[in-house]
C-alpha cells in the first residue's frame, strides 16, 4: 500500500470521526436544558461560548432545568440523561465521559439516586461537584431491599426543592464569584415561583378529603410530598430496578386500594403502566394517568421544565382523586 492511499485511508477516517462527533452534539439537542422560556441550548451555542462561560453538568434533567434557572445566561447548563430517560439504572457513554472532562461543576442529587456516578466521577477527579439534596431530611424506603435506605427522590417535594436551588446558588456563586449576585437575585426569584406550586399543593390538597388523600404510584417516587402535605403514600416497587412487578408487590396494592375504596391509581413516565393497569382492573379504581418523576418530558411535552413537572403532577393528582380525570 503506497503512501498516498494511506494518506487517504486516513482522510476518510478523520472525517468519520469529525462526523461522529458532529451527529453526537445534535442527538445530545434534545438533552440540553430547558430554561423557564423553554429554550433548549445549542451544542453549536455551547462549543463558542465555552471559554467565555462555566459549564455546568448534572445528571439528569430535573436537575439541569433547576440550574438553568439560577444560572440564567452566565453558565452552560448540560444534562447526561435526555428526558424521558431513566435514570437510576443509566450507563454513561464515551460522550458523557468527553463532557465531564470539560465541565466547570457537576451537580448530582445523592441519596443513592445516580447508582452509576462513583464510576462516572473516577475518570474526571478534579471536577468539583455539589449534590443537591445536602440539607433534606431524608425519607427512609420502609420496604424490600431497599429497606432503611433513603428514598432518593426529595426534589418532587417543593419544599426540598428550595433546598436544591440555594444549593445551586451558593455552588454557581463559589466557582464563578463574579457572576454571584446575578445567581442571587435568580435563584430568588425562582424560589417565589416555586413557593407558589407550594400553596397550590396544600391547597388542593386540602380540597380532599382526608381519608382520600392516597397517591398510588407505580414507584415509590412520592415520600417527600406524602411526608409534607398529608397524603397516604402507596406504590408496587420502592425504586425503579426491578424490570417487573412481582405478584405479592401488585396484590398487596390492589388489597389496599379496595380496603380504602382509593379513586385513582397512576404511574410514572418512565417505566411500564402494566403493573397499574392491573390493579386498576382488579379493583374498579381509574387509570388516571403518568406521573413526570425522574425526568423531564420533551421540550413541546407537559412537564418541559421542573415548575411545569409539578404543576402538570398535581393536577393530575387531584383530578383523579376528585374523579376528574
Amino acid at each position: 500500500m503506497n503512501h498516498q492511499v494511506i494518506c487517504r485511508k486516513y482522510q476518510m477516517l478523520g472525517f468519520a470521526l469529525l462526523l461522529g462527533v458532529c451527529l453526537g452534539g445534535c442527538n445530545t439537542q434534545t438533552a440540553g436544558l430547558q430554561t423557564d422560556r423553554n429554550r433548549v441550548s445549542s451544542p453549536t451555542a455551547t462549543d463558542l461560548t465555552r471559554k467565555d462561560r462555566k459549564v455546568i453538568l448534572t445528571t439528569f434533567t430535573v436537575l439541569a432545568d433547576m440550574a438553568q434557572n439560577v444560572a440564567g445566561d452566565k453558565a452552560i447548563v448540560e444534562s447526561i440523561t435526555k428526558p424521558g430517560a431513566e435514570i437510576h439504572g443509566y450507563e454513561p457513554t464515551p460522550s458523557d465521559l468527553k463532557r465531564g472532562q470539560g465541565a466547570s461543576l457537576i451537580l448530582d442529587n445523592g441519596l443513592n439516586l445516580e447508582r452509576w456516578a462513583t464510576r462516572f466521577y473516577n475518570s474526571f477527579p478534579k471536577v468539583p461537584r455539589v449534590t443537591l439534596s445536602e440539607g433534606v431530611q431524608p425519607v427512609d424506603i420502609a420496604e424490600d431491599a431497599y429497606r432503611g435506605k433513603p428514598n432518593p427522590h426529595a426534589w418532587m417535594s417543593p419544599k426540598n426543592a428550595l433546598i436544591y436551588v440555594e444549593n445551586i446558588r451558593k455552588a454557581l456563586g463559589n466557582i464563578d464569584p463574579a457572576n454571584a449576585k446575578t445567581y442571587d437575585a435568580n435563584a430568588a426569584k425562582y424560589s417565589e415561583e416555586i413557593r407558589a406550586i407550594d400553596l397550590k399543593l396544600k391547597q388542593a390538597i386540602s380540597a380532599i378529603p382526608p381519608d382520600k388523600r392516597f397517591i398510588v404510584s407505580c414507584e415509590g417516587a412520592f415520600s417527600y410530598i406524602a411526608r409534607d402535605y398529608g397524603l397516604k403514600e402507596v406504590y408496587i416497587w420502592p425504586v425503579n430496578a426491578e424490570q417487573q412487578a412481582t405478584p405479592k408487590q401488585v396484590e398487596r396494592v390492589i388489597n389496599t386500594v379496595k380496603a380504602n375504596k382509593i379513586p385513582a391509581v397512576f404511574c410514572e413516565s418512565t417505566v411500564s403502566n402494566e403493573p397499574q393497569l392491573q390493579v386498576a382492573k382488579e379493583t374498579g379504581a381509574k387509570f388516571a394517568g403518568v406521573f413526570y418523576v425522574d425526568s423531564l418530558s420533551p421540550a413541546d411535552g407537559p412537564a418541559s421544565t421542573y415548575l411545569k413537572l409539578l404543576e402538570y403532577n398535581v393536577n393530575t393528582l387531584i383530578k383523579g382523586l376528585q374523579g376528574n380525570g
